[in-house]
């Protein structure tokens, strides 16, 4: 995990945050290829919610059509993704005000 998630994770982990439980680099299946699942590593993962948390870097300035498509897909299966960036975390309380209003969606 890059810094920016380690922060973050402290603050989901456990049921801290609205007593949710949130995986971290959690695989999520899209689709079976030979047998074998196609999937993506969501940094956190809310199943109740069915919230995607993806803390992006630098390497998504350069990378935003993968990250549109693969959003694309997990909307398909009826996920929210929240990206947040790296610097955001540095205000934990507002990205878990963020978090907040991604429930609303």
């Amino acid at each position: 995990m890059t810094d920016a998630e380690s922060l973050l994770w402290i603050n989901l982990r456990n049921r801290k945050f609205h007593g949710l439980k949130f995986l971290r680099q959690h695989p999520i299946v899209y689709d079976m290829h030979n047998n074998k699942p196609l999937y993506f590593i969501a940094d956190f993962y809310c199943a109740e919610r069915k919230l995607i948390i993806e803390v992006d870097g630098k390497i998504h300035d350069f990378q935003k059509e993968e990250d549109q498509h693969r959003e694309e897909i997990l909307k398909s299966l009826k996920l929210t993704v929240l990206r947040i960036k790296n610097e955001e975390v540095g205000n934990v309380r507002a990205v878990l005000d963020k978090i907040n209003k991604g429930f609303e969606k």
